[in-house]
């Protein structure tokens, strides 16, 4: 039910096939966004028909733009289960919090649903090689798809590319190429590379079906959340895509009349790569300013944005804000959210929680307000930054009376921390 492609500065429409970006408006302004037949879509997508549907992603394939089912990929590739977090709702100040955990998806992040549309399209349009540029998360993500799927993969990533990441992507066969310089020198690295050797581009920033990808987590939230949505939805946000994503999921299922109402978007950036924060308060049509990026989530840690403007717009539409956080919050977040939920996430996931904390010390959101977090990546993806902020082990002989002395310490701790 895929109708057209538009661009989303100028409005141009064009045939929904493997074009990129608006010819009028150019690479850099010119993105496109999937327009559906939604009239036709509410005649099928409805409550009762997804109840017999396979528990995936795929569930919505009348607003997915698929041409037809021969290419999915064999992994399993979302509905990610909702955990009630009665404790950490408590701990940030919040009536009511919920995490949607994607680090349980394939390659263990949110990007398995861009990239599985990703290679399903290049399938689709007879590519036999895929390539994209990372700081991680969508490069593992793609090479695990393409792998699935029996393509070639090359894979740009930044010199500071997590171990953990860089070796899933060795291991899924990917060719890796580290870059020796930021994540939007891979970037620009990748695009070249692209138009070259004429590979399909799987960045989700400028080809329009990954984004279709990752809405399916707001088309998911909508479902699983029909009659008792939350007031916010938090995303963390590097490029835009995955919060301007989310919002076109959570706005299609109010639209199919699944959702009972749509709640508001918290997009979350570290401060020390704030650009889409930055344009949130200067406006749309503000010059672009470029900066430098730095901060401990690598996920998120990007200077220009290639998907600003559809970031800015989502979070405006849902009458949202964003907020920024310091590597201090994110990391002190990393060590109170599986604390307190048993959820492991990686930095740039749990940047979320820390963004729900400081907008409560900000009163953008009030105590007696409900929110759910988007659990980007599960926090394996950079295990040196957890070790650093974990604590240490007690290294003991093998006698009961050294563990009755650690026994001790834990609940004299415990208490100090109680009282």
């Amino acid at each position: 039910m895929l109708l057209a492609l538009r661009c989303i500065v100028c409005g141009r429409e064009y045939a929904p096939t493997y074009k990129l970006t608006c010819d009028v408006c150019g690479p850099a302004n010119g993105i496109l966004d999937a327009v559906y037949d939604y009239e036709k879509a509410r005649r099928t997508l409805t409550k009762e028909a997804l109840t017999s549907r396979p528990m995936n992603h795929w569930r919505y394939r009348e607003v997915l733009p698929l041409a037809h089912n021969d290419h999915i990929p064999p992994l399993h590739v979302g509905w990610t289960p909702i955990y009630d977090a009665a404790r950490l709702a408590k701990h940030v100040g919040v009536a009511r919090l919920w995490l949607k955990d994607d680090g349980r998806n394939p390659t263990a992040s949110f990007k398995d649903r861009a990239s599985s549309m990703g290679v399903a399209k290049a399938l689709e349009f007879g590519f036999h090689t895929v390539a994209c540029a990372s700081t991680g998360n969508a490069a593992s993500s793609l090479a695990g798809f393409a792998a699935a799927a029996g393509l070639r993969s090359f894979i740009f990533v930044p010199q500071r590319a997590p171990e953990p990441k860089v070796a899933q992507l060795l291991l899924f066969g990917a060719t890796v190429l580290r870059v020796q310089g930021t994540y939007d020198e891979a970037y620009d690295l990748c695009s070249a590379a692209v138009e070259r050797f004429g590979w399909y581009n799987r960045n989700c920033a400028i080809n329009s079906y990954l984004v279709e990808g990752k809405k399916t987590a707001g088309l998911e939230i909508g479902e699983q959340l029909a009659s008792n949505p939350p007031d916010w939805v938090v995303v963390s946000v590097g490029d835009g895509c995955t919060i301007a994503g989310v919002w076109k999921g959570l706005r299609e299922m109010h639209a199919l009349g699944i959702l009972e109402r749509l709640p508001r978007l918290l997009g979350v950036q570290a401060e020390g790569s704030p650009a889409v924060a930055r344009q949130f308060e200067q406006g749309e049509d503000a010059p672009f300013a470029k900066g430098e990026a730095h901060t401990v989530a690598d996920s998120i840690c990007v200077a220009v944005p290639r998907n600003w403007r559809k970031a800015v717009r989502a979070v405006k539409e849902s009458h949202g804000a964003y907020v920024t956080v310091s590597d201090e919050e994110i990391l002190e977040a990393l060590r109170y959210t599986p604390r307190l939920t048993g959820v492991f996430g990686e930095p740039a996931a749990v940047a979320s929680v820390a963004g729900v904390a400081k907008a409560r010390q900000q009163n953008i959101i009030d105590p007696k307000e409900s929110v759910l977090v988007i659990i980007t990546g599960n926090g394996l993806k950079d295990i040196r930054t957890a070790i650093n902020v974990a604590g240490s082990t007690h290294d003991i002989p093998p006698t009961i009376d050294a563990v009755a002395e650690v026994v001790e310490k834990s609940l004299t701790a415990e208490k100090t921390c109680n009282a």
